[in-house]
């Protein structure tokens, strides 16, 4: 058995740096690991919320040696659990919390101890499960193969039923909000026109489900030759934007041509906001798995964006992502209903772009 190993991670602010990547060879696998230092502020600030809602808890962690440092750097920014890493020194298991990372790479002698505490009462589970359901989103620098295939989850992949009500809905928003969408569109094609020449409608190229492009609509909310030097990320005080523009992408108005796109069966009301191919092509080579959110629809909404400040760089994209696979995994019916109010609620106190 390995060397017995008993720590508590200290949990101590960390500073705002860059994205960097444990091996930039496995890059975009999903078993590079990002590393812990890449949070921001918002990380920091946000993990101490979601992790203080319970309480102080303990846990205890199993992993191969080599994973130990990436262990104690994730779970560094959740201050209120106590974390033991490896301590093989436990014998009375009843009512221990215990979670496993890369457990197919443990000595046999390590598994037969998990095995053991399980048989004796202590409740052991993956330690990205434990904290997807602890955080309410997932820790993606901890994401592998194992999360995928070993999980009895994911029902929105799988389950015909389930697709099919998920369908029913976003054609039944389509025309309840249409009886909205097309006055306020009208007033808006009107305004947008006589501001600024250029078309009333915006249409760009994103990829969608199984990494299908399509044309996105939306209102013009930019001048007409914004985009003249080439991509760019939009941000909140983007000098490109209209005083039209403004108003529209604080309100979310210029998102209403997007029913169209529901219609058409490209998009749903709630999912992965869709992303451009040329920022894809560059965050997946930094980011786990993340052509994984165009196994569904993308969305008018998504849980990332009633969870998330607007943000437009790869450590708000890693953030972003958190949300978008905790929802691919968890998607429920009421998960949907409650994202649409939530939208709602930021739609009518003037929040978000």
């Amino acid at each position: 058995m390995s060397q017995s190993f008993n720590q508590k991670v200290e949990c101590k602010g960390l500073p705002e740096a860059d994205i960097i990547l444990v091996d930039r060879n496995q890059a975009g696998t999903g078993d590079s690991l990002l590393d812990a230092n890449a949070s921001n502020q918002y990380d920091k600030s946000h993990a101490r919320t979601e992790s203080g809602a319970e309480g102080l808890d303990t846990l205890y962690i199993y992993c191969p040696e080599h994973y130990v440092d990436v262990i104690e750097k994730v779970m560094s920014r959740h201050q209120n659990i106590e974390v033991h890493v490896n301590d093989f020194s436990v014998r009375n298991f009843k009512n221990l919390k215990l979670c496993h990372f890369k457990s197919e790479h443990m000595s046999q002698e390590e598994k037969i101890f998990l095995i053991t505490a399980t048989e004796l009462g202590a409740r052991v589970e993956p330690l990205v499960s434990f904290l997807d359901r602890k955080l309410g989103y997932t820790e993606v620098e901890l994401l592998h193969s194992g999360y995928f295939l070993y999980q009895k989850a994911f029902s929105i992949l799988s389950n015909k039923t389930n697709a099919f009500i998920k369908r029913v809905v976003d054609l039944l928003f389509v025309f309840l909000l249409s009886w909205v969408a097309i006055p306020v569109g009208i007033i808006t094609a009107v305004l947008i026109k006589l501001e600024s020449p250029g078309p009333v409608f915006y249409k760009q190229r994103r990829t969608g489900l199984y990494n299908k492009e399509f044309n996105v609509i939306k209102f013009r909310s930019m001048r007409n030759d914004a985009e003249k030097n080439g991509a760019q990320w939009a941000c909140s005080n983007d000098s490109r934007v209209t005083k039209v523009g403004k108003i529209i992408r604080k309100t979310r108005i210029d998102e209403l041509p997007q029913l169209l796109n529901v219609l058409k069966n490209e998009m749903s009301m709630v999912g992965p906001r869709p992303e451009r191919e040329h920022f894809i092509s560059d965050l997946e080579k930094e980011i786990p798995y993340y052509r994984f959110r165009h196994a569904v629809k993308p969305g008018i909404t998504g849980l990332a964006q009633v969870k998330y400040p607007y943000g437009a760089s790869v450590q708000d994209a890693v953030w972003k992502h958190k949300y978008d696979i905790f929802y691919i995994k968890h998607q429920k019916f009421a998960m949907d209903l409650k994202i649409l109010l939530l939208t709602v609620k930021t739609v009518l106190f003037g929040k978000g772009v």
